[in-house]
């Protein structure tokens, strides 16, 4: 086995609640994570020495500040069989959108080096390395339907999803984290979440109740700051659509429709100037464990 590669599945969130500030700058949450067939894809091979890391979209770093870049480190650093790693990024997730490209690239770059060196670490040993680098890896190590707690990363398999199909819409410009999450102390959010709500209907397989009851409490926060977001999600929620909401902290509007035909024909009747807009469904058991290719 000399080359791995492995599909890096996006997220979104389909309940995102913010508890209050840590004592480490960070916020508490909770949240309902879930996976999406929108990927990346993630080349990785042996090298002689070091990290070389390529990437299709030449405006993304692929030095020490880099995710994989960082992943790839950390497991050379614990392990002294690991003399060297080849990967190669093919960008299809946003940058920068709340759909968790950057963490699902560095989860995958962990499932393949375990695999090429056999270091036979388990998914639990896994997370823990996926957490010392972001809140999101843990999850997409893994990314089907999750609870998410305290920073994100503490996370617990449920009952997964069933089949839904969305169009991601991500307008050109990007949204602070930081930035939305410290507005919240700023305004007022009318309604919170109620997590075991959308639990009960995913028992169900009830999409009309999970999309009744879907809700990110950022989405007050982004808004606020950014006005034609919540223009464009309340024109978006006129269509022909169960539910518009924003993924994470934004910017990107997700739009809840019936079927694939119904989100096909979203896409071609929404035109928005430099907009990237992607068709997608929500991840089941045989995308994850379909998602490696080896080659000799």
């Amino acid at each position: 086995m000399r080359k791995i590669k492995i599909k890096a599945f996006g997220k979104i969130n389909l309940v995102l609640d913010v508890l209050g500030e840590r004592d480490d700058g960070y916020h508490e949450i909770k949240t309902l994570l879930q996976g999406i067939t929108l990927h990346d894809n993630v080349y990785i091979e042996k090298c002689a020495e070091g990290i070389n890391l390529t990437c299709d979209l030449p405006q993304l770093s692929t030095g020490a500040d880099n995710l994989v870049y960082k992943a790839a480190s950390l497991l050379m650093k614990d392990f002294s069989q690991i003399q060297g790693i080849k990967l190669k990024l093919e960008k299809r997730i946003p940058v920068a959108a709340g759909l968790a490209g950057g963490s699902s690239d560095a989860a995958a770059t962990l499932i393949g080096m375990n695999l090429l060196y056999g270091l036979n670490l388990s998914l639990k040993q896994l997370r823990e390395y996926g957490g010392l680098l972001g809140s999101d890896v843990p999850f997409c190590l893994y990314p089907l339907t999750a609870i998410g707690e305290e920073r994100g990363e503490m996370v617990t398999e449920c009952v997964s999803c069933p089949e839904i199909w969305l169009v991601i819409m991500k307008p050109p410009f990007s949204v602070s984290a930081r930035e939305a999450y410290q507005n919240l102390a700023q305004i007022t959010i009318l309604q919170k979440p109620d997590i075991s709500m959308v639990l009960k209907a995913l028992e169900e397989k009830n999409k009309k109740a999970i999309f009744k009851h879907m809700n990110n409490v950022l989405e007050y926060s982004t808004f606020d700051l950014y006005p034609q977001l919540k223009e464009w999600a309340s024109k978006l929620q006129g269509l022909d659509v169960e539910r518009v909401m924003m993924s994470g902290s934004g910017p990107t509007l997700l739009a809840f429709v019936d079927d694939k035909n119904s989100a096909d024909k979203l896409k071609s009747f929404v035109k928005l100037q430099g907009w990237e807009i992607a068709v997608v469904r929500t991840t089941n058991k045989e995308d994850i464990e379909g998602r490696m290719r080896f080659y000799e």
